[in-house]
């Protein structure tokens, strides 16, 4: 069955036309009902019809105008501002009626888009000169991994115009395995235009209402030799100062040990000034050895061998290997985490020696049970489990330098305590750090670990 088009409808403009004309109807019919029915002459009754019947219509044709034109007006402005040009002005904005009000409030919206247009490109125009200057290659793809923006580093890191590379995708750029994956991360990658370690970040914006993927790669193999080669310099400085201080005392009494053997006949004191060297060079070569194995220690900390690990039962049995001085425990809530147990003792042993030493620095000895100077205690806020060790000690004096391997306080010590235990925490997703406590004397290290699996009592995982 074939549907019948909709009738035809009037215009607006004939519509106010026609609504006008009637509205002057009945006036102009009583007028000409008493013109041609009163005792007139013929030639006045057609005079008169036809000056009232053009003045009717032109009066319905001015309101016609009076209407329809600033309609036109407001299309027209309007009609501008879609496409985006904001210098075309309605006339007539006299804010004390309603019609001028109407394009009062229009030229202000023009106005303001103008400024918000105007403001757009300025940010626009910012951003693309950004992105051309700055030395990381940026890149923009769409839902279906088509290259829709490149910077000038970007080209430069694919050896191709910008022109060359919009349109293609990911694949033939060799960049698929970069939408892909973990970020941020750091990845080796060779391109035409550069081989090298790349710092990879990636993230989503929406343009034209469409979904698209940015990819961010950032050069970092010049920072990262930088880092190592400043690490290798201050890992040489102090092996020469460790070296330095055992070979020189080595070397003299090796030579003085000489000259007593070469000497003839040999003074009757010689035996006991060989054995005094002799005990020298032991010692110095023990501690040369004893440096060594710390080095080795520290770089040869294997990776976490993940467990179940009681967080109560960790930190009490931590406690009672300390016999110098009472430790006291302020629980946490009960906890399970998965982390490596052994080194977990390693670090928290290490935090408690220290807090003891600097205890007992300070004059603690003979404090009685449950009257320890030295707190351990832990909690979970934010998805952390965080674990202190607070000491009543002389607080730290050069933080600046409690992390760096070999440096120490202490006339006995090895200077690898923190630096292993920071090593252990950073290897378990958290962080470890030492500072004075906030009025109060002493110092506090705080040790924070990710609950990631972690478990309370009556829950299985």
């Amino acid at each position: 069955m074939v549907s019948k088009p909709p009738p035809p409808t009037l215009r607006h403009e004939r519509r106010v036309f026609w609504l006008a004309l009637l509205g002057g109807f009945p006036a102009v019919a009583l007028a000409l009902g008493l013109l041609w029915f009163g005792d007139f002459a013929p030639r006045t009754q057609w005079t008169l019809t036809m000056l009232v019947a053009g003045f009717w219509l032109a009066c319905a044709a001015i309101v016609r105008e009076h209407v329809v034109r600033p309609l036109q007006t407001v299309s027209n402005v309007l009609a501008a501002l879609r496409e985006r040009d904001y210098t075309l002005r309605a006339r007539g904005s006299n804010p004390e009626d309603a019609l001028g009000l109407l394009l009062l409030e229009l030229n202000s919206l023009g106005d303001d888009l103008r400024a918000q247009r105007l403001g757009a490109l300025e940010a626009t125009a910012l951003l693309r000169r950004v992105m051309e200057e700055i030395d990381v290659a940026i890149f923009a793809f769409d839902a279906a991994h088509a290259l829709r923006l490149v910077n000038r580093s970007g080209a430069a890191l694919l050896g191709r115009a910008p022109e060359q590379l919009l349109g293609r995708d990911a694949s033939s750029l060799g960049l698929a395995g970069s939408l892909s994956g973990d970020a941020p991360r750091v990845d080796t990658l060779t391109f035409p235009g550069r081989a090298g370690r790349w710092e990879l970040r990636r993230g989503t914006f929406r343009q034209d209402g469409l979904p698209h993927q940015l990819l961010v790669l950032a050069d970092v193999s010049r920072a990262l030799s930088d880092e190592e080669r400043q690490a290798w310099k201050r890992l040489i400085r102090v092996l020469s100062h460790e070296l330095n201080n055992s070979l020189a005392p080595i070397k003299s009494i090796a030579e003085s040990l000489r000259g007593f053997v070469e000497r003839t006949p040999a003074a009757t004191e010689w035996r006991a000034d060989l054995l005094n060297g002799l005990s020298v060079i032991a010692s110095r070569s023990e501690s040369l050895s004893r440096l060594m194995a710390a080095y080795a220690r520290l770089a040869r900390l294997p990776p976490p061998r993940i467990e179940a690990v009681a967080v109560d039962e960790w930190v009490r049995r931590v406690v009672a290997l300390e016999t110098r001085l009472p430790v006291s425990v302020r629980p946490g809530p009960p906890l399970t985490i998965r982390a490596d147990g052994g080194q977990l003792d390693q670090l928290l042993i290490n935090l408690v020696r220290n807090a003891v030493d600097a205890t007992l620095e300070a004059g603690g000895e003979g404090k009685g049970e449950g009257e320890g100077d030295v707190e351990v205690g832990w909690a979970a806020p934010n998805r952390h489990l965080e674990v202190w060790v607070r000491d009543d000690g002389p607080g730290v004096a050069d933080s600046a330098n409690l992390f760096v391997p070999f440096y120490t306080t202490k006339p006995e010590g090895s200077g690898i305590g923190l630096a292993l235990s920071r090593q252990i925490a950073e290897a378990h997703g958290g962080t470890l750090t030492l500072a004075n406590r906030s009025g109060a004397v002493g110092c506090e290290a705080r040790l924070a670990l990710p609950l990631t699996g972690a478990t309370t009592p009556g829950n299985h995982q």
